[in-house]
C-alpha cells in the first residue's frame, strides 16, 4: 500500500523505519522466541528493552541521575491530577493559561489545590503566550506551563525562570527542540505525538521534590513509588515503551535532539515563508510565538476549508482539518514528518490557491 502523509495532532505518525521493525520484530524478539507484548514485565528480557529505553532518553535529553524517570499510563491528563497531588504542600499553585490543555491542567489542578492563573490569553483565542514575567508567586508550590500548544499552534519561546518549581507539559514538542532539563522540576508527555504510540507518559522528576504527595494520592499516581519500583507498581505499557525506545533510537541515529531541531525548524520554515506569502492562506498565531509542530491556518472561509481538507485527503495528505476551537486547517508536523512531507503540502496549497 502507499503510505499517506499524516498531519494527525495525535496519535501521530510514526517514523516508517520503526514500524519496520517493530513489524520484523513483532512475532519473535531477537532470540526469545516471543513478542514483546508476550513477555513478562519482570523478566530479564523486558528490563534489558526497559533499562535500554531509559538510558536512551537520558541520553538524548541529558538528565542528570538527580532525576527519576518515569513511564506510566493514562498519558498526560492523568499527570494534570497527579502534579497537584504530589506537589501540593500549601495548596497553592501557579498556571500560566495558554492554550486548552494548559487551561485544561488548571481546571483539574483546582480540584485539588487553590490554582492561580498568572496570564491568560484565553480571550484572544489563544494566539500567542501571555507575558507572565514579574506575576508569578515565587511561593507556590509550582508554577506550570504547557511548553507547546498543539491546538492554538504556539510555543513558549523563552522559560520562566527562578522562584517555584517549574512543570511543564511538553507532550507536543518534546524531544523537538534542545531543553536544558535542570531548569525544570518536572517534565511530562503524553508519548503520541513525538516518542511512540498512545497510551504511555513520560515523567521526568527532579527526585528532591518527593516526599510531598498528599495522603490521599492513589499509590500508581504517587511519583516517588512509581520510582521506587522502576514504574512498575502494576503491569505497565510494556509494547508501548519497547516503541518509544526504538523512538530513541531513530532520533539518536539523526544525531540527536540538537539535529532534530535543526530539521524542524527548517520544516516550520518552509510552511510559514508560504503562508506569510500566501494571498489565500493566513495563520492566526502571531509570529513571535508560532509553534514549529502545529502550523495553524484559514483561508477565511468555512466553504474553501472544507474543500481544502477533502482535496488534500485525495491527495494522500491526510488530517488537516483544524480543531473545532480555530477552524481552518492544522498541519502537525512532529519529528517523524519528513521535510518532503512538509514539501508536498506547501506544493499542494499552491495549487490549491492558483484555482481558488
Amino acid at each position: 500500500m502507499n503510505r499517506v502523509y499524516n498531519y494527525s495532532p495525535g496519535p501521530s505518525m510514526l517514523p516508517l523505519s520503526v514500524l519496520e521493525r517493530a513489524q520484523k520484530e513483532l512475532v519473535g524478539f531477537g532470540d526469545t522466541g516471543m513478542s514483546v507484548m508476550e513477555m513478562s514485565h519482570r523478566s530479564k528480557m523486558y528490563l534489558s528493552i526497559y533499562e535500554k529505553t531509559e538510558k536512551s532518553l537520558r541520553d538524548l535529553m541529558q538528565i542528570p541521575d538527580t532525576y527519576a524517570v518515569l513511564f506510566l499510563q493514562g498519558g498526560a491528563t492523568e499527570q494534570f491530577s497527579a502534579v497537584p497531588l504530589n506537589l501540593g504542600v500549601t495548596g497553592k499553585a501557579d498556571y500560566i493559561d495558554s492554550g486548552n490543555f494548559a487551561h485544561v491542567a488548571a481546571a483539574e489542578a483546582a480540584r485539588y489545590l487553590a490554582v492561580n492563573t498568572v496570564a491568560s490569553s484565553r480571550e484572544d483565542n489563544y494566539t500567542y503566550i501571555p507575558d507572565w514575567k514579574g506575576k508569578a508567586n515565587p511561593d507556590a508550590d509550582y508554577l506550570h506551563i504547557t511548553t507547546n500548544n498543539t491546538i492554538y499552534g504556539t510555543r513558549f519561546t523563552e522559560l520562566p525562570e527562578g522562584g517555584a518549581p517549574l512543570v511543564a507539559d511538553m507532550s507536543s514538542n518534546i524531544l523537538s527542540e534542545v531543553y536544558d532539563v535542570t531548569k525544570f522540576g518536572v517534565i511530562y508527555a503524553g508519548a503520541q505525538k513525538n516518542i511512540g504510540p498512545a497510551g504511555l507518559a513520560v515523567v521526568i522528576v527532579r527526585k528532591d521534590l518527593f516526599g510531598r504527595a498528599a495522603k490521599i494520592c492513589p499509590k500508581l499516581m504517587n511519583w516517588e513509588k512509581q520510582a521506587e519500583n522502576q514504574s512498575m507498581i502494576n503491569t505497565p505499557n510494556t509494547y508501548g515503551i519497547y516503541m518509544a525506545g526504538l523512538c530513541f533510537e531513530w532520533i539518536q541515529g539523526l544525531g540527536g535532539v540538537s539535529a532534530m531541531e535543526k530539521i524542524n525548524i527548517e520544516k516550520a520554515r518552509l510552511l510559514y515563508d508560504f503562508l506569510d506569502e500566501s494571498e489565500l492562506f493566513k495563520a492566526p498565531a502571531q509570529k513571535a510565538y508560532r509553534s514549529r509542530m502545529n502550523v495553524t491556518f484559514v483561508t477565511g472561509s468555512d466553504e474553501l476549508d472544507d474543500a481544502f481538507v477533502k482535496e488534500a485527503a485525495k491527495a494522500g495528505l491526510v488530517n488537516l482539518k483544524g480543531h473545532r476551537s480555530v477552524g481552518g486547517m492544522r498541519a502537525s508536523i512532529y519529528n517523524a514528518m519528513p521535510t518532503e512531507g512538509v514539501k508536498a503540502l506547501v506544493t499542494f496549497m499552491k495549487d490549491f490557491e492558483a484555482k481558488h
